[in-house]
């Protein structure tokens, strides 16, 4: 798949056996963190944390991504689809809830590869895949059968928006196709005895400052599009990061009074399942430190 890449909506045809791709990822896998996370929805860190797998690189490279030093920046550690098995193996031995492969979009083909070889070993927890939401359905296609929870974002309701802070014009239609196959493929949530999520989709919305229009009108296609058959996910946890410095209007946190009015908009369409994320003063605390452990 990387000889002549066409794994995201990017489609950008290139050799990443020889060079880096549009997303910054060469045919090697590089991970950042392997970590108990305690900082997902309830229903997935639970009592006993996620065990996620940050991937370095990312096919989305939003100006203000929190992760922007391993989604931008690349750093990580390169390594082979054997040790990748290896992690998730050790995960589950940590008693993790579930493994949480974060922005896996670039190495899907060693991701699949991976999880494969884990399972024929014993790997039997859930498999979440948390993406950028900016998927080809053909990608998502491919993982039928591995993927137990897909977390998808759904950042954009217009392409306007997508182009500015992601510099992609396809946004819109990319997530709204990919969570449609993400639903066909595992169905309506389901959950074990101790509440946490065992298949399903829960579609994460970030509100950025200045943007109350573009989150109610995502809300209003996530109501349309997907009624009762995902959760929803109401994060507000924004903070300015990256290169949002050069964006005066998302160059801050989003306020009490943006928030409240975005969850009366929630309130109004009816939507029922799923969480909204408190308003904190300290949102930095959610970004892991990205310092190569357990790899």
């Amino acid at each position: 798949m990387y000889k002549n890449c066409r794994l995201c909506p990017r489609d950008c045809g290139i050799d990443r056996t020889k060079y880096n791709g549009v997303c910054g990822a060469s045919s090697k896998v590089k991970v950042a963190l392997v970590s108990t996370h305690n900082f997902e929805e309830p229903c997935i860190s639970g009592k006993k944390g996620s065990g996620t797998v940050f991937f370095s690189n990312c096919n989305l490279r939003c100006v203000y991504c929190q992760n922007f030093k391993i989604s931008r920046n690349g750093y990580g550690k390169e390594i082979s689809i054997k040790r990748l098995y290896e992690i998730f193996l050790e995960q589950q031995k940590r008693g993790v809830n579930n493994i949480n492969l974060v922005t896996p979009t670039c190495y899907v083909d060693s991701i699949i590869k991976a999880l494969k070889m884990a399972k024929s070993k014993g790997l039997n927890i859930p498999i979440v895949y948390n993406s950028s939401g900016y998927e080809k359905v053909e990608t998502i296609k491919k993982l039928n059968g591995l993927i137990d929870v897909y977390l998808p974002d759904f950042k954009y309701a217009t392409n306007r928006l997508s182009k500015k802070y992601s510099g992609v014009n396809n946004y819109v239609e990319s997530a709204i196709s990919s969570i449609f196959e993400m639903i066909r493929q595992v169905g309506k949530p389901v959950f074990n005895d101790e509440g946490i999520i065992t298949k399903g989709v829960i579609i994460r919305h970030m509100i950025l400052p200045n943007n109350v229009l573009n989150s109610k009108m995502v809300l209003k296609k996530i109501k349309e599009k997907f009624s009762e058959d995902a959760l929803v996910s109401l994060m507000a946890q924004y903070f300015p990061a990256g290169e949002a410095n050069k964006y005066p209007e998302i160059n801050r946190k989003i306020t009490k009074d943006e928030l409240k009015e975005i969850e009366d908009y929630l309130i109004e369409l009816d939507i029922t399942n799923g969480y909204i994320q408190e308003l904190g003063e300290h949102e930095e605390e959610y970004v892991p430190n990205f310092d190569l452990s357990n790899i």
